[in-house]
C-alpha cells in the first residue's frame, strides 16, 4: 500500500504509471491514507476529511489517465485538488504500451469502504478485521458502494491477509503468537479501528490501550490482548492449520489474499499455496 496523503495525485499517477509501465500493465496500486498524525507529522502534509479527501484524490488520478491514456483535457477542480494543465511535452510518451493501472484502496470504517467500491478497482481490507466485522460491516458497505458504480461483487477486487502466527516448532508458534499479540495491541489504539473491536464487545479495551501506549508500555498493551482477540482478530496454528482455517473463513469472500510462513522450505511453501488456491 502506498501512503496518498503524504503525495499528490499527479506526482502518485506518475510513478505508478511508471511502474505499470516496466510491469507490462500488471501493476495494482495500493492506496491507503493512513492516519492523522502520521499525515500531518511524520509527512508534514494536510489532512482533511479523509473520506472525501480520498474521493478526490482517485477522481484526480482518473482524470490524469484520462489525460494521458484517452487524449481528454486534463480539467480537474475540486476542494481539496487542481489538476488543470498538462502540456503536451509532459504526457508520458509510452501509455499506450500497457492498460492504466489498477486502483485499489485500504479501508476499514464504512465511509472509505464506500468510496472504495464507487470509485476503485478493488479494497484491500485491514489486517485489523474479524471475519463477523467483515460480514456485517464490511461487505454491506460495499455492495451499497457497488450499487452506485452499477457492479456486483464479481467485478470488485477484495484483498485481505489476515495477522496469523505459525510455525513448524512450539517454540516458533509461542514467538508467532507473541509477535501477534504485540500488533493487535498496537492497532487495538488507533481510533479508527475501534469500530472492529466494538462489534465483539471490546470497545472499552481501547482507552486502556491508549493510556499505555502513551506510556510506553508495550508489554503491559500486549498483556490485555486475550486469547479469544488472538484467534479471533487473527489466525493460529500449524502451517496447514492456518491455510484450512483461511479457507474455513474466507472462502467465496475474498479474491486475493497473501500468506507468509517464515522458515519453511520452498517445497513445503509451495504445497500450501497450492492447499490456499484449491
Amino acid at each position: 500500500m502506498a501512503v496518498a496523503f503524504s503525495r499528490n495525485p499527479m506526482s502518485m499517477a506518475v510513478l505508478a504509471h511508471d511502474l505499470n509501465t516496466f510491469a507490462g500493465g500488471r501493476l495494482v496500486l495500493g492506496l491507503g491514507s493512513q492516519v492523522k498524525p502520521h499525515i500531518e507529522r511524520r509527512f508534514s502534509m494536510p489532512w482533511h476529511k479523509a473520506a472525501a479527501q480520498m474521493r478526490e484524490f482517485i477522481g484526480a488520478m482518473q482524470a490524469i489517465f484520462d489525460c494521458w491514456y484517452d487524449g481528454k483535457r486534463l480539467e480537474f477542480t475540486g476542494q481539496y485538488y487542481q489538476h488543470t494543465l498538462m502540456p503536451a511535452t509532459f504526457i508520458p510518451d509510452n501509455v499506450v504500451d500497457a492498460p492504466r493501472p489498477r486502483i485499489i484502496l485500504s479501508a476499514t470504517g464504512p465511509l472509505m469502504t464506500k468510496v472504495a467500491a464507487e470509485l476503485a478497482d478493488g479494497m484491500i481490507m485491514h489486517p485489523f478485521s474479524s471475519e463477523k466485522y467483515m460480514r456485517e460491516v464490511t461487505i454491506p458497505a460495499i455492495e451499497t458502494g457497488l450499487k452506485t458504480s452499477k457492479r456486483t461483487l464479481d467485478q470488485f477486487v477484495l484483498d485481505y491477509a489476515p495477522m496469523i502466527a505459525t510455525g513448524t516448532t512450539e517454540e516458533q508458534l509461542a514467538k508467532a503468537v507473541t509477535v501477534l499479540r504485540d500488533r493487535i495491541a498496537f492497532y487495538g489504539c488507533t481510533v479508527a479501528y475501534k469500530p472492529v473491536l466494538d462489534i465483539h464487545g471490546w470497545g472499552d479495551l481501547q482507552d486502556e490501550l491508549i493510556q499505555l501506549n502513551r506510556q510506553h508500555r508495550k508489554a503491559d498493551m500486549a498483556a490485555l490482548i486475550s486469547d479469544d482477540m488472538v484467534n479471533t482478530i487473527g489466525i493460529v496454528g500449524s502451517p496447514e492449520q492456518v491455510v484450512d482455517t483461511m479457507k474455513a473463513r474466507f472462502d467465496g469472500l475474498i479474491s486475493r489474499t497473501g500468506f507468509a510462513a517464515p522458515g519453511l522450505e520452498q517445497d513445503h511453501l509451495s504445497d500450501l499455496l497450492q492447499r490456499l488456491r484449491a
